[in-house]
């Protein structure tokens, strides 16, 4: 059995929390941390959403805090099926102006699938001329981490640029519980294959997201300096098959 549903209604974005919500997290004293950038242009047309935003946002204690500057969550999570597969489609397009060019996490555009109940993560990013996958188990802020006697925390990158830059692109992420497999496509390309997966993911936020990856310093974090990113996206499709 298939079944098919589409993620966008993109013109109740403002609407915040009938089908989207800004993401963030809750931090210990009680408030909460939003990726929101304040000069934020949002421009909802032909069913796509656009996001023109200057970086400005940085967190100089928490690495994850700091790497998400504008960020949508999905309201609804997908829940995984036990046997079968699910699978994520859309497309981006991803420009930027003041980034250091080849510099993927100097600022880039997102598609973040994020399991709260295990910390797990698949992803895509997209910059002006390269684009990354993502695997990863991460210790986000309030979330329980299930213990391992293998590696707990990971962020593996698989960065190429066998795509069409500063064009759409279409990304797509299947993932199979029962067989714990991982599959990331491009332009209807597979792009890469994770298979034994340690984690077994229970249920998806949909994230889009305007982000950096610079490690936090001693001093702080280095992640602006005055670089503007531009991020496009189409509706998600999601397909279940089981």
């Amino acid at each position: 059995m298939e079944q098919e549903r589409i993620v966008g209604d993109f013109h109740t974005i403002l609407s915040e929390g009938e089908v989207w919500k800004m993401g963030g997290f809750p931090l210990p004293d009680g408030s909460f941390w939003e990726y929101r950038e304040p000069d934020a242009v949002v421009i909802v047309r032909n069913g796509m959403l656009y996001v023109r935003a200057p970086l400005s946002r940085q967190h100089n204690q928490v690495q994850i805090l700091d790497n998400a500057k504008h960020m949508y969550y999905s309201v609804e999570d997908v829940k995984v099926p036990e046997a079968g597969e699910v699978s994520f489609e859309l497309q981006i397009r991803a420009r930027s102006q003041g980034t250091v060019p080849g510099d993927l996490y100097d600022g880039y555009v997102s598609l973040n699938l994020l399991d709260f109940s295990t910390g797990a993560a698949l992803d895509f990013f997209a910059s002006n001329d390269k684009y990354a996958s993502v695997y990863a188990v991460l210790p986000f802020p309030g979330v329980e981490v299930p213990p391992s006697d293998k590696t707990r925390y990971f962020c593996i990158f698989k960065e190429d640029t066998n795509f069409k830059p500063r064009e759409f692109n279409t990304y797509k992420i299947t993932y199979n519980r029962a067989q714990d497999e991982v599959i990331f496509y491009v332009n209807g390309e597979e792009v890469r294959r994770q298979q034994q997966v340690p984690v077994k993911f229970n249920q998806f936020t949909i994230a889009l997201g305007i982000m950096t990856e610079k490690d936090l310093t001693p001093e702080g974090s280095v992640s602006v300096h005055g670089q503007t990113v531009i991020g496009e996206w189409s509706p998600v499709k999601v397909t279940i098959k089981e």
